[in-house]
């Protein structure tokens, strides 16, 4: 690819590392709200996905008793009291900084609320490699598909010319619906196997990422 396009970055899981941290928010909501089950590492990975209501009903939340708004609203702000903990990801200053002095413009494409999203951007010192922050106007989590197709039609850029770097299979659904290319990243928050099947391009470290879009 040439870098005369716009890579669309996801961020939670994919440039910021709250693996660990999401994973002990649900075991935290299951044992809040009277559930017996826990999940491990792995299983968690084999569960989440979007829409994030989706993902709470395979965690076996039950909306009768628990509807999905407050517990929406419950995990939020146990999230972000806990959120600045988690760092970036494991060479994603390195790679931001190579793809920019390689010319490529680079934008976050979130299913996070999009002030939730600059706050912790910039708490990471990350918000200067980036053209554009688009999130979500809620807590919701439903899809960023939308916002992702109101900036294309308007920015003029072709989205052929265009990469989605994500962590599930939902970034791959995106790519699809913009009409751009996608890359996967298995440190995130969905298993190597989930990514496999939806997506060619999967990465373990985003230090692959600038030597990998010269082949795409």
């Amino acid at each position: 690819m040439q870098a005369n396009g716009m890579i669309f970055w996801d961020w939670n899981g994919t440039l910021m590392d709250d693996v660990d941290f999401t994973h002990s928010c649900l075991n935290w909501m299951l044992e809040t709200h009277g559930y017996p089950q826990r999940y491990d590492l792995n299983a968690y990975r084999e569960i989440f996905g979007f829409p994030i209501e989706e993902y709470y009903i395979r965690a076996g939340f039950d909306f009768a008793k628990h509807p999905y708004a407050e517990l929406a609203e419950r995990f939020m702000e146990h999230y972000n009291a806990g959120v600045d903990t988690c760092p970036p990801s494991a060479h994603a200053a390195e790679t931001l900084a190579e793809l920019s002095r390689r010319g490529w413009r680079q934008s976050v494409l979130s299913a996070s609320r999009r002030d939730y999203l600059i706050e912790q951007v910039a708490a990471r010192g990350l918000q200067g490699y980036f053209t554009e922050l688009l999130g979500l106007a809620d807590i919701y989590g439903v899809s960023k598909v939308q916002v992702g197709k109101q900036w294309l039609a308007q920015s003029g850029i072709a989205p052929a010319a265009c990469v989605m770097v994500g962590d599930t299979q939902h970034d791959a659904e995106v790519a699809k619906a913009l009409g751009t290319k996608c890359v996967l990243y298995t440190g995130g928050h969905q298993s190597r196997a989930r990514l496999e099947a939806v997506c060619p391009n999967v990465i373990n470290d985003l230090a692959q990422l600038p030597q990998l879009l010269e082949t795409l």
